[in-house]
Order: structure tokens, then sequence, then C-alpha cells
């Protein structure tokens, strides 16, 4: 989740990070400390990046999608909390994937949205623009430098560990479902409320210390907005022409991704393979090729209810969708790793993976109808508070 941007050192400076675009330097820095006059300059990008025409499509984007996420994520969030039946280990899982959505539309696309009009409306970046390569470090009355404080250094880990809860949340509801499909009469025991909440805490907690394991972990990387993915992401620093010898621990976040989606692959065949066999069980029990004495009722006795079997499905769905939305930035990451730099296709890497934030409300009123339910309840109760306050 990461874009890899090379840095030159500029005579009478410290290393300076460079961002790139496809096949173009910026060099806004090496002119700044050219200048030594503490000037901002504009970075130097194509008209596909930073044309304004192509900006203003961006912003109207970004803020159109950042409204979906907030509004999707908050009815989700207010139809499992109103709703008894829903304060269930799934409703808890679900409650959790929605607050890492929203913080992704409340957070990182705001931010994106601020920075993009800021680059429109001015003249010159903001001073944090890049980290250090046009912010000039300021001097305190103790002669020391002060460099600004980076945003990046906040939204950037946020990212990249909502991303982390997801995934993580997903393989759980995937796992809670297998149990309910697999052993229905043990689920009560296996999935607890305690055990949920527990495995809820821990995921976030290793999700975001994953976020900023290459800041841990290593002194060569840092957090800068990229004109390219329009986004925080990391930046290793270059020495000379070369990667820092530890920039593969980039590929932690796309490996613990694919680690946890094959996992939840794998769990979902098994609980498919279950179903179908039920399923089939089930058409010989109506056809009377099986009679309840050759096995069929014992197999009938423990079977699966067909809301587990449904929510199964939709599991099976989410996990279909973040596969697809995070695969580009995976193949971005490795080509970076590498030594390659997309522009374009960063953009839409990125912003396809933030697209998913607001996909699974979606998914919920297609495939939940607790849910909908749910929302048509809440809608219908605000509607008749007037009269309720009346009587």
């Amino acid at each position: 989740m990461t874009a890899l941007l090379p840095n030159i050192t500029v005579p009478g400076s410290t290393a300076v990070l460079l961002p790139t675009t496809d096949s173009l330097f910026n060099l806004t820095a090496a002119a700044q400390a050219g200048l030594g006059s503490g000037q901002s300059l504009a970075p130097l990008c194509t008209l596909c990046c930073c044309g304004f025409l192509n900006r203003t499509l961006a912003v109207v984007f970004m803020v159109s999608l950042a409204f979906a996420i907030v509004v999707g994520n908050v009815i989700t969030l207010t139809v499992f909390v109103q709703t008894r039946q829903s304060r269930t280990p799934q409703g808890y899982l679900k409650v959790s994937l929605a607050i890492a959505d929203m913080m992704v539309g409340v957070l990182v696309v705001p931010f994106s949205v601020y920075t993009e009009i800021s680059l429109m409306v001015t003249s010159s970046p903001p001073i944090w623009y890049q980290g250090s390569s046009t912010s000039p470090a300021t001097s305190t009355s103790f002669g020391g430098l002060v460099s600004p404080w980076q945003p990046c250094m906040l939204i950037g880990p946020v990212f990249a560990g909502c991303t982390f809860v997801s995934i993580s949340t997903i393989f759980l509801m995937t796992l809670e479902r297998s149990v309910a499909i697999l052993w229905p009469l043990h689920k009560d025991a296996l999935v607890t409320r305690r055990r949920t909440l527990l495995l809820i805490l821990l995921s976030w907690a290793a999700s975001f210390l994953l976020a900023l394991a290459p800041l841990i972990f290593s002194s060569n990387f840092t957090l800068e907005y990229n004109e390219c993915s329009r986004m925080c992401n990391y930046s290793p620093l270059l020495f000379g022409s070369q990667l820092p010898p530890d920039a593969n621990i980039l590929l932690l976040f796309p490996a613990f991704d694919f680690t946890l989606l094959g996992g939840t692959l794998a769990v979902n065949i098994v609980s498919f393979t279950s179903i179908r066999q039920y399923s089939r069980k089930r058409k010989l029990l109506s056809e009377g090729s099986l009679s309840d004495a050759g096995g069929g009722g014992a197999g009938c006795s423990h079977r699966p209810s067909f809301s587990d079997i449904k929510a199964a499905k939709t599991i099976g769905i989410l996990t279909f969708a973040f596969t697809a939305s995070f695969s580009p930035i995976a193949v971005f990451v490795l080509g970076n790793v590498v030594g390659y730099t997309w522009c374009n296709f960063s953009f839409f890497a990125f912003w396809i993976l933030t697209g998913n934030s607001c996909c699974n409300v979606i998914i919920y009123s297609v495939r939940d109808h607790r849910f909908r339910k749910g929302v048509s309840l809440l809608f219908q109760r605000d509607n008749s508070l007037p009269h309720g306050e009346k009587s």
C-alpha cells in the first residue's frame, strides 16, 4: 500500500525526496535548495496528473466518495446499534468493519480533498507538502532546526491500518460463519461475544502495528503526499540511486493481505462444500431417494439454518469484492519494489481500494433482509417520532 519515490542529494542539503511521475522527476526541491530563499514552488508533474480539469474531476469524485462512505456506514452502524437482533458476534464484526470504513471517509478522503483544493486555489503548495522537499526548516531559539509537522504521518498509517482491519474482520466473519455451517449445534458455545470482542481488539492492534512497521523497524522510510495517487504513501530514502537494503519490508503489506485472503478463500471453500452437500441431501430427501433411517434424519438434525447459509454467501461476496479492490494495489506495490513507477495506475489502484469502503452497505442492502428491515424500521421510527411525542 505504498508508493516508492526516489530521492536525490542536493548540494548543501540533506537527502531530498523527489516524487516522480511516469517519466518525469520533480525538481522543485532542487530548485528551491538552489534558490536558498525559502520560496515555495509548485511541484512539477504531467498534465494528466496535475491539470486543472483533472484535479477538479478528482475533487468531485473524492467528495462524492467521502459522502457515500460516511452516510452508508453511519446507516450501517445505526441499524446494528438500535436493532436488538443485531447484537450478535456477527453484528459486532460488522460494526468493526463499518468503523474502519468510516474512518477512511472521515479522515483519509477529506485530507486528499483539502490538499487538492489547496493546490488548485493557491500558487504555492502547503508548507508540509512532499515532506522535506518543499518545506524549509525553521530555526528555534535554541539554535536547532524544526521541520513542519507532516500530516501524512497520521493519515498514511490510518489508511493502511483500516485496510488491514477490513481484511482481518472479513476473515473473522468467515470463520464465524464456517462454525455456524459446520458445527451448528456448537455455534453458541464456540463463538461468544466475549471472544469476538477480544479478537476484534487484537485485529485492530495488530493491523495498526503492521501499518507502522516501516517506521518502527526502519529509519529509511518516510510518509508524504503523493501527487500521483493523491494520498499519503510510504517513500524510501534513496542513497545515490540505490534503494535502502530493507526496502523489502514493504512487501509485508501485500503478504499479510494475501495470506488472510487465501485463508478466507480456503474457509469459504470448505463452508460452501458443506452447504452443497447439505443441499444435495435435502433434494434427495424431498424426492424420496433417501429414507430418514438411512442417515438423512441425522443430517437434518444437524443442518445449518437458512440464515446461516445466506450469511455465508454474503460474506463470500464481501471477500470477492475486497480481493478485487485490493489486487491493483498489490500489483502496484510489487512493481514499485522492483523499481517501476506508474503514476496514472497508482491513482486508480489506491482509489479503487478506497471505494470499497462504501460497498459493504450496498452488499448488505441487497443480501441481508434483516438489514433492509432494520433500515426501513429506522426511517419509519424517524417519521413517526412527532406523532409519538404528541400522543
